[in-house]
This record gives C-alpha cells, structure tokens and sequence, in this order.
C-alpha cells in the first residue's frame, strides 16, 4: 500500500503543479481574498478543503463549484472564548461554542470584455443563521495577473467592501492580496465576550503561496494575523493519479495451448477450463460460457474495472485465444448481480482481431458491433446446463495492501463472486454536547456467497476496537420513535456484533424492468425483509423504483434480540438526470418513524466520478428538538460526497467511498440502510452502456485515447439557441395572427356578461356555503391547477418527443398565464367576493395588489396547462375540467365569476397561440439530451 500511495503522490503532485492559478479561497472557504469574496466561482467542479485561523475563529470548511454559476461552501466554526455549554453535567465535555454555517454563491454574469463578473451571495442559509447576510460582488481582472472586486453586503457583511489580488509574473506561484474587510463583528454572537470586539472594519493585506492542488495565506489585518490553509481538487480531471499499477490486458503465452476445433473443444473441457482461468485472473466474475453452432457466448461480470466498454474488451481479446477455430461470432453479456445488462455481439472475429491490434479505425470497426440491452431475445434459447457453472478456480487466502483503498485486508475470493474479506472500518460523529469530535475504530468482516442464479447471502460481522462514541451520555430526548437518535446506545457494545446477514435474490423481469427480494438482519439497528422493483429504461434518462420493507428494530447488544419498535416503510422514487451531468431523485412515501412525507436529493456527477450532492426532507413528523420549533419543526438535510476510488489509486477499482454531513442524533425523515438498492447497482453500468458507442476504452489504444468515448470532455449546457427558436417561432405566430382585434373584442364582451352576473352568482354561492357539493367542488378548485401543473411537467421529462413537446409548451402557456394575470391584479386592485358584497371595490389599504380578485390565477394556470394537450391530441373535454376547476373558485367564494372567466380566457389565448406556434416537435428536441457527448435540450432542425 506504501508503495501505491506514494506513487500517487509523486504523480498527483506533479500534475497539480500543472495547473494555473484559479481563484483563492477566503477564510470561510468562499472564493475571495481575506474575509470579503469575490464574484469568482473558481473553476468548474473544483473541491477545496481547508482549516483557518481568524481570532476569535477557528474554521474547518468546505467548498465546492457545484455547478459553473453555482458555489457551495460549509463551515465548521469554533469560536474561542466561550463555552459551549453552560451546564457541566450536559455538555462538559464539549469545550468552546461551536456552530455550522451553508454558504452559497450564485454568478449572475460572466466576465467579458468590459464588463466585469456579478455574483451574488448568501451566508449561513440554514440552522442558527449566525452569520447571515447577503452581498453582491462585481470583480474585473485588469491585466492577467490582477484583479480588482467591488461590492456592497448587509447583514455580517454590512455595506461597501473590496479587494485585490496581484500574481507577479516572474513567481506565478506567489500573490499579494488585500481588502477593504466590512464584516460587522460588533454583532457577532457574544462579541463582548470575545475578540471579536476588539475587531473593526478596516483594511487588511496578506501573502499566498500556491503549489499544485496546496494553497496557504498569511494575512496581516488591523489587530491580529490570520491564517488559511487548503487543498483543491479538480473533480473534472478524468483522473488524478495515472494507472501505473494497472494489470495488462491478456496476451496469452506459452501456456495458452493452440486454438482447439470445434469437436476437440465439445470434447475436452481443459479447453473452457482455460479460458475461465484466464478470465478469472482478470477479476471476472460468475462466467458462464456456451458455444451456439459457430458461435460463442460468454456471460460475466467484472469484480474491479470500472468501466464496462474496457471489462467487455478484454473478456473478448481473452476469448481469441481459445475459442473453437470455426468460431465465426462473439456474444457477450455483461452482468450485474447475475443480472444482465446489456449484449455486446461481434459478428466479425477477423475485424474485431485488426480493430484490437489497431489496423482498423473505430467507426469501421463499429459496423461489425451490435449493442443491445438485457439479454438478447436469441440467447434465451441457450441450455441452462450449457451456461452452468461447473468450473471453479481455487482460493487462496491472501493478505493485501491498497485492495479497493483499503490500507491492508486480508481477503479470500473465487470466480463465482465468493467473497471474505477482513478490513479496518473507522467512524466520525460530529457535534454531540458531550463532546464535539467522536469516532470509532473497528475491524470488519464480510462474506458473500452465491447461493443460486442470481441468489446471494451477504453477511457482516464487526468487533469494536476503540471508540468515544460510547462516552455520550445524554439520552435522547426525541418525541418521535427513537428510530436513529439511539446510536450511541449501539455504539457502547464493545463485543462482536452481528452488523448483517441477509438474503438477496435478485430478477431480470424484462428487459428494463429487475427486481430483488431481500430478508435478514439489514444493518446495526433493523431486521426485515422486503424488496425493491425498479423500471430503466435504456432510451430515456429516467427511472422509477418502488421499495417495501417491513421492519424490526433491533436491541443495542447486536445479535439476535430485538426491540419493542417495528414498522413498514414504503418509498416509490423517481429518479432524473438533468443537464451537466446533474441527477434529481424524488423519493415519496413511509419512513423510518411512520412519518410520511417526500425526500429530495440533488447530486453531480464531475468527469473524475466524484459525485457531490445534497437531500432535503419535509415530513409529517413533527421534530422538535433544537433547533426545530413547534411552529417551524426540524427538516432533515444533508450533504454527501461519493468517491469512486479508481481516481484516487494508480490502478483500477470499483471501490466506492462514501461520506455523508448531517445531524445524527435526528428521527425524523430516516430511511432503512437498503440491502441492495437496485438503482445504485445499475445506474453506472446502463451509463457506460448508453455512452456514446457504448464500446468506452475497449481496445485500449494509445492512438485512441484522446476521442470522446474513452475521455469524455467535461459536460456543458447551452439552452439559449433552443429559446432562441421557440421565441422566434412564437413571435412569428403572433404576427401571422389574424383578427387579434376581434379575438380581444370576443374575449372582453364575454369578461362583460360574466362582470353582469358576478354579484348574483356570488350571493346564490353564499347562501350555500354549507354545502357538501359546493365544499368539495372547492377543493376540486385548489388541487386541479397543480394537478395539471404535474401532468405537463411528467408529460415534458418522461414522454416521446411528441409528448414532451406539448408538456413543454403547457408549462410555457400557463407561465405566460399567470405573468398576465398577476399584471392584471396590479392593474385591478380587486377586492375578494369574501371580503365584499360589491364587485369592485377596491382591496383595503396595505394589502398587496398582486393579491387582487381580478384575475384568477388558478383558472390561468388551468387553461394554459391544458389546451394544448386538448389541441395537439384533439381531446375537447379537457376544456371542460378545465372550467370545472376554474369554477371551484367561485363555489368557495375564493373569485368572482369574472375573474374566472377572465383568467381562463387568458391561459386558453396562451395556450392556442403558443401551441400553434412550437406544436411541430420536429424543429426541436424537446427531451433532454443527456450524456458526455452533451447535455440540454438539443435543437435538431437548421433554423432557417
């Protein structure tokens, strides 16, 4: 493992030293100089961590340019002078007052030629709010090596600021930074009780020095020095530290024997057993080998390369060298959990043989490729006994150093994915009152065994070797079942504990749709069993899964016993992948404490692998423990990083680390650790799949390394020609229109008629307001609108492109509906029918205008969203739920008639135009176009 990491460092460290100058961090880890920020973002997908000192502040921070107009950074600030806790018996052994801060940083223009770059920025938008305040920021780079910020805050920071950081040229390496500090730090949170009082606002200078992904500054400010210190991690370089280490594909030897006939083969299986040997060194897994005729088939997985294109190329260029010499053809189909995810068949040996040994270039050698996903319908047909696994390599126990990034584990496994593996495991647990800092150390135990097709036995065993966790004392004094906020009762176990055993079948049921039955001890707090259905479309960049699991909790000792607790959770989930490689999952359904509610997680993907996300989830439970109130209950939130090891290590892995930042003492919005959620398990296969050709690095080519397939370049998102079209196509309709006078004549005699019926519609409502109907049909009134809002929007990310087109252009109508209708509320001044008896007199003094009667935005929305579906799919009764909804407004005395009929009239003139405007979806790619080739919305007609 010494070996491995240092030659990471060597090679890591000399490619940072690469890399320009980007933008530095300040001391809360936001691009900037000392305290102030600056407008820049820093460079797409960069990762910083660092630690600063800043009396009487001491900072761990994170920052990361999640998006290239978006920053987010997280503070950790322990702030030296004041206790923690006052009480000794709770909290003692917390030491000083500490508090988190979520900082974010939006660009609202890029830097060009004269103008300079805008942000605007938000500190500490969530919790305590200690530091927050908003700014904005204008920053200028004069000459290449300096710039200049202006910019003006309130709040922490309060008023004009700036800033400026020089980099002479002959020491690129080396700035000089200053700034005008405004922060206010009178107000800081018991400033008189530390140094913070003794601070002003004021100039301040400094010095940095930066060298590869390393950065450090010193900094001189009116009454003390400061210091920040951080690394950088580009997360958009395809990787970090080159495969140096990486095995060499097969390329046979003198113990491969000669290519046997097609009668040798069928009649001596040392042929197969060759062939599995060799592929089983290559980390291939569950092999499974048939021949159809003159074709062959091979099924398999691979346990370590983690692209699929590059496993399924060296599983074929193995295969050359044994195969029957009458073979003509090549299957393979590529698994997952004995699952298959996609058949790669090559029809032509002689072609692939020239295409690996770089005689033929890619594109020739693609007419020769199939791809297709699943199984394919032809090899359903092969014997089951012919694909059986009745060849086994030995095991051998081995002790490793740098195996899937760990330091040292002692590991045993054969090619039927049997695996024991014995590994150190640590655990961190921040900001508890007993003490601020606590961790775990423990050594792991796994086994896994395959027990049938697609069956697996998953088991986990944990001995505690050292831990603080235990040293918490304070019970938990949650009001809703004690589903996580327990934990440190399951850590106090210092003897062996059974963490897992569990039984996974997993099922192909089509060829998007898998499934998996799960039952057993699930993790260190619940036992069950349950299972999980998901549908994956291999055409579309969405997917849906549903996962049902009936649950025990489990006692604190960690074997068999159980506790009092027991519950179901149920949680369907959608999962959608945005532009710039962005992936959005909606999970609604039963938690952990029987809350019931919706959990929204956001995450990116960088070139790296790296992923960086965020959840946030609001539900029925009602947690009120600090900082949540009765009147605003606690929200659980987080945010995570996962870290696909390969990037990190001179060879290639599937290993995964995983890293999450949020409460854990907290009941509310809890989920079950899955036994095997099904979407994590596919998503990055079905995405090398649906990459481009599909093929990835399959040959391995030197000559081939700088094309798309093998280094995707970092993704982009340029919506603006596609608006460009539809604004264009929708200006040209209006002015091709014919009769616009009379159309407004049409709608405003009718606006008249229902103006003439609005006091005795709402009087004859009014004596009924008893009514079950009228009650109901209220209700119908409130939920349409966002109903109709749902189905355009389902309509627009999950339909053809038909479908998709219309979804889009309902969103865009009812937009356009509802800008008019509040316009019209500004204009009017309307009061509500519940509020006056006259039809229009004016709202009372102090109430805002765009709250008027007049229009009704509900009706806007309704007819906006549903007219061009009535339109494009000839469906004429959507206009009348349509009106049906609209009126529900006016059977809850919520609009007068008019408004109603004002506002319909105005989405049903939105939606017709804009529909006969963008209806030929021909002219556009209304379906997001995802992948590294591209990201957006493509527009895939010339626009002439």
């Amino acid at each position: 493992m010494r070996g491995i990491l240092i030659k990471g460092i060597v090679f890591g460290g000399s490619c940072g030293l690469l890399l320009p100058v980007y933008a530095q961090p300040s001391l809360n880890g936001q691009s900037g100089y000392i305290n102030m920020p600056s407008a820049d973002l820093g460079r797409d997908g960069s990762l910083s961590f660092g630690f600063s000192s800043d009396k009487p502040y001491s900072t761990l921070w994170v920052s990361a340019t999640a998006l290239p107009f978006l920053q987010i950074s997280g503070r950790y600030i322990s702030i030296a002078g004041i206790a923690g806790f006052d009480d000794q018996q709770y909290g003692g052994g917390y030491g000083s007052y500490k508090d988190k801060a979520i900082d974010t940083k939006w660009r609202l223009f890029e830097e060009a030629d004269f103008w300079p770059a805008l942000s605007y920025g938000r500190t500490d938008i969530f919790g305590t709010a200690l530091w927050r305040g908003d700014y904005l920021v204008a920053s200028k780079r004069l000459r290449p090596n300096l710039e200049v910020s202006a910019g003006v805050g309130s709040g922490r920071i309060e008023g004009p600021f700036g800033g400026l950081r020089w980099t002479p040229e002959r020491f690129p390496r080396w700035s000089l930074v200053a700034e005008y500090d405004a922060n206010h730090y009178i107000s800081d949170i018991r400033s008189k009780d530390t140094f913070a009082s003794q601070r002003k606002k004021g100039p301040a200078a400094g010095i940095e020095y930066r060298w590869g992904w390393l950065g450090l500054q010193l900094a001189k400010q009116k009454t003390h020095a400061s210091l920040n210190a951080s690394i950088e991690i580009p997360l958009n370089e395809h990787e970090f530290v080159p495969k140096i280490s990486e095995p060499a594909y097969f390329s046979g030897g003198p113990e491969v024997p000669l290519r046997p006939t097609l009668r040798q083969w069928h009649a001596n299986s040392a042929y197969g057993h060759g062939l599995v040997s060799a592929l089983s060194k290559q980390d291939f897994k569950n092999i499974r080998i048939s021949m159809r005729g003159d074709e062959f088939v091979l099924e398999l997985n691979n346990s370590r390369i983690s692209n699929v294109g590059r496993a399924v190329g060296r599983a074929v260029r193995t295969a050359l060298y044994f195969t029957p010499i009458e073979t003509r053809s090549i299957r393979v189909v590529y698994t997952k959990l004995e699952q298959p995810i996609a058949t790669y068949s090559f029809f032509k040996l002689s072609t692939l043989n020239d295409y690996l040994l770089g005689k033929i270039d890619r594109q020739r050698f693609l007419e020769s490729v199939s791809i297709t996903p699943g199984k394919n319908l032809e090899l359903e047909e092969v014997d089951a006994q012919q694909l059986s696994a009745s060849i086994k390599d030995s095991v051998n126990l081995e002790i490793l150093a740098g195996k899937d990034g760990d330091i040292v584990q002692l590991n045993a496994e054969d090619n039927e994915a049997n695996r024991f593996r014995l590994v150190p495991k640590t655990g961190v647990y921040f900001n508890d009152p007993s003490g601020a800092f606590r961790y775990e150390i423990a050594a792991a135990a796994t086994y896994t065994r395959r027990m049938g097709t697609g069956l697996f036995l998953n088991s986990a065993l944990s001995a505690n070797l050292y831990n603080t966790v235990s040293g918490v004392k304070q019970p938990s004094n949650s009001l809703l079942p004690h589903v996580r906020s327990d934990v440190a009762e399951y850590k106090k176990t210092n003897s062996p504990k059974l963490d897992r055993l569990l039984l996974n079948q997993y099922l192909t049921l089509g060829p998007n749709t898998y499934a998996r039955a799960s039952a057993g001890i699930y993790e260190e707090m619940f036992r069950g069993a349950g299972g999980q259905i998901i549908y994956y479309p291999e055409t579309r960049h969405w997917a849906i899964d549903l996962a049902l699991d009936a649950l025990q909790q489990r006692d604190f000792k960690g074997w068999l016993g159980k506790r009092d607790y027991q519950t179901v959770t149920a949680l369907a989930s959608l999962h959608y992948k945005l532009p710039m490689n962005v992936t959005a999952t909606v999970r609604a359904g039963r938690f952990l404490a029987k809350d019931s509610g919706a959990r929204l997680e956001l995450k990116r993907r960088f070139r790296s692998g790296i992923e960086i996300g965020a959840w946030y989830t609001s539900t029925n439970g009602n947690d009120i423990t600090s900082p949540g109130l009765p009147s605003s209950p606690y929200k659980d939130k987080g945010l995570f990083i996962s870290i696909p090891l390969n990037s990190m290590l001179t060879l290639d892995t599937q290993a995964v680390g995983n890293f999450a930042l949020s409460p854990w003492t907290r009941d509310v919005g809890q989920m079950v650790l899955s036994p095997g959620d099904l979407y994590d398990q596919l998503n990055d296969p079905r995405s090398d799949v649906n990459a481009y050709d599909g093929l990835g690095n399959f040959a391995e080519r030197p000559d081939e390394q700088d094309l798309p397939q093998v280094n995707p370049p970092a993704p982009s998102f340029h919506p603006w020609p596609l608006v460009r079209l539809r604004l264009n196509d929708s200006s040209k309709q209006f002015a091709s229109m014919e009769d616009k006078p009379g159309a407004v004549a049409i709608a405003t005699g009718m606006t008249l008629a229902a103006i003439a019926l609005d006091k005795p519609v709402n009087q004859a409502v009014g004596r009924h307001q008893d009514n079950r109907l009228l009650k109901g049909w209220k209700q119908i009134g409130k939920t349409l609108p966002i109903a109709a809002l749902g189905l355009a929007g389902g309509a627009f990310a999950l339909g053809d492109d038909r479908l998709s087109n219309t979804g889009l252009i309902s969103l865009e109508s009812s937009a356009l509906a509802v800008a008019g209708s509040v316009a019209l509320k500004g204009l009017s001044n309307r009061a509500r029918p519940d509020a006056s008896d006259s039809p229009w007199q004016q709202q009372p003094t102090g109430s805002s205008r765009f709250q008027s009667s007049f229009t009704s935005n509900h009706a806007a929305v309704l007819f906006g969203a549903l007219t061009p579906f009535a339109k494009e799919y000839d469906q004429p009764w959507l206009y009348g739920l349509a009106a049906i909804g609209a009126l529900g407004r006016v059977a809850g005395k919520d609009h007068w008639l008019s408004d109603v009929a004002a506002g319909s009239l105005l989405g049903y003139a939105s939606g017709s135009w804009l529909w006969q405007a963008q209806r030929d979806e021909s002219r556009y790619r209304t379906s997001l176009i995802l992948g590294p080739k591209q990201a957006g919305i493509q527009v895939t007609k010339s626009l002439d």
